[in-house]
């Protein structure tokens, strides 16, 4: 088991809010070291994950921007 599998498990007992602070230590980590955090996809596997409770096994992970097509303006819609 990998050292982030491990951690990983750990932070699945914890409660709630105290995974909330582990969370923010490992993002205080991340900047004090210079990692970049990739904001977009962190931001869109926390919002799905608070929606879905969490990203099942048969979760497509290859979506492009060509499956999700394109919006088309009001005013062509007339």
């Amino acid at each position: 088991m990998s050292l982030t599998e491990v951690i990983y498990e750990h932070s699945r007992r914890l409660p709630e809010q105290v995974a909330r602070e582990a969370l923010h230590y490992i993002e205080f980590l991340e900047d004090r070291y210079g990692i970049a955090r990739s904001a977009e996809a962190g931001d869109t596997e926390r919002f799905l994950a608070a929606v879905t409770g969490g990203l099942s096994d048969d979760f497509p992970d290859d979506i492009t921007d060509q499956d999700l097509g394109f919006d088309t303006p009001r005013q062509d819609l007339d």
